[in-house]
């Protein structure tokens, strides 16, 4: 216990001397990420520094391996470290599908020369990835999917299309499963392979959706070749040729994870009911609409479960019982209960909330984001599906 007071202190210490100010707004929202990637540009100079120093101090990816750009932090000082930055409302330095979904599957899969390539440069910020999974006729049954990737002995040659990829205009590199034994059953025959998103006859189209605006995309491929090794011993396919399907699920249950986790937490380091306050107003300390007041309190005590729940199943990951089956249910109920916090949120702003357009809005923002809400529920593997998956798996229900 005495050691990690010791590294709050220190933890604490650090962040106060190097998170800049204009970094301790708590300020949420797509616009105030930082991404990084070799085309990033930063929203402020203030950004640069924050994601530099935590990168160097490899805090970007705490838990990482310090070989692979992380600070090899132990779960619990983890969790200190993000305490203390939640409590200076500290921006986060760096988002990263590489984070998120990539760098699990390298760590579970890669080799050694893989991880040590790719991964420091993910902590670091330089490098954004896509993930390349859905076609047009291969969405929950993903494993139908149909994108060709040939053998010609010193590459390999892709040609297909993906779609719903998210931020693929933006992006610069992409993993993606490819087809590369049509003959094996569908199950089988698939790679996991790693595409620069700037080699010849890779493009992309936005897909706009209901809120105005989307992350998402169509990705094609024509005749793309891909290098069998990008560097010396660095191959371009991720685990052994024809089973990328164990690599993709693997992956997925991170990618579930992930999503999840938007179910979670607090609004740009608020809660509801201080939003709802500021919209509604307040009766004896209290929010003035009880009925509202009621489901907000809900929500937040549901919202505050969850988020243990999400911590008891991380550690038990990493004591070795692993996710599983249960990443659809954390899928499932994070992404149902996002939708329903942003209803109250909704309720909360009244006819202002419906407004889409001008400055005092940020040109909709919450309607916006509200209405993005709902794809929660269809990206990585729709609701429906995860009920089976909880049915069969977890479950065991029969004839499920």
């Amino acid at each position: 216990m005495s050691d990690l007071e010791t590294f709050r202190k220190d933890a604490r210490a650090w962040l106060e001397e190097n998170c800049p100010a204009e970094m301790r707004d708590g300020a949420g929202g797509e616009e105030n990420i930082c991404w990084g990637g070799r085309n990033w540009e930063f929203q402020s100079e203030a950004q640069k520094t924050w994601l530099n120093r935590m990168a160097e101090k490899g805090w970007t990816v705490p838990a990482w391996p310090k070989e692979y750009g992380g600070g090899s932090l132990s779960k619990e000082e983890v969790k200190v470290l993000k305490s203390e930055m939640r409590d200076m409302k500290a921006r986060s330095p760096l988002e990263s599908f590489g984070i998120w979904m990539l760098a699990p599957a390298l760590l579970k899969y890669g080799t050694h020369e893989q991880k040590l390539h790719f991964m420091p440069p993910i902590a670091r910020g330089e490098i954004r990835w896509c993930q390349g999974y859905s076609e047009p006729n291969a969405g929950s049954d993903l494993a139908s999917l149909q994108c060709k990737c040939e053998d010609k002995d010193d590459h390999w040659l892709v040609n297909g299309q993906k779609v719903w990829t998210s931020y693929a205009d933006e992006s610069d590199w992409i993993f993606c499963l490819v087809r590369t034994d049509p003959k094996a059953t569908k199950h089988n025959g698939i790679s996991f392979l790693l595409i620069d998103m700037a080699a010849q006859g890779v493009s992309t189209k936005p897909i706009k959706l209901i809120s105005g605006k989307s992350p998402f995309c169509e990705t094609f491929f024509d005749d793309v070749k891909v290098p069998k090794e990008h560097a010396s011993g660095i191959a371009a396919i991720v685990g052994d040729l024809n089973r990328g399907w164990d690599v993709a699920k693997y992956l997925l249950t991170h990618e579930r994870e992930m999503i999840s986790a938007g179910g979670g937490g607090l609004f740009g380091g608020r809660g509801m009911g201080e939003i709802a306050a500021s919209e509604i107003g307040l009766e004896g300390g209290r929010l003035a609409d009880p009925m509202l007041r009621g489901k907000i309190a809900q929500a937040e005590i549901d919202g505050w479960a969850f988020l243990l729940t999400l911590e008891r199943m991380k550690d038990e990951a990493k004591a070795g019982q692993g996710v599983g089956a249960n990443s659809s249910m954390l899928k499932y109920y994070g992404t149902e209960f996002n939708k329903r916090r942003f209803e109250l949120l909704m309720d909360s702003g009244g006819s202002e909330a419906l407004e889409w357009e001008g400055e005092r809005t940020k040109d909709g923002k919450l309607a916006r984001s509200w209405l993005r809400t709902k794809a929660n529920s269809i990206e990585g593997g729709t609701s429906e599906v995860q009920l089976n998956i909880i049915a069969k798996r977890i479950l065991q229900l029969p004839g499920a």
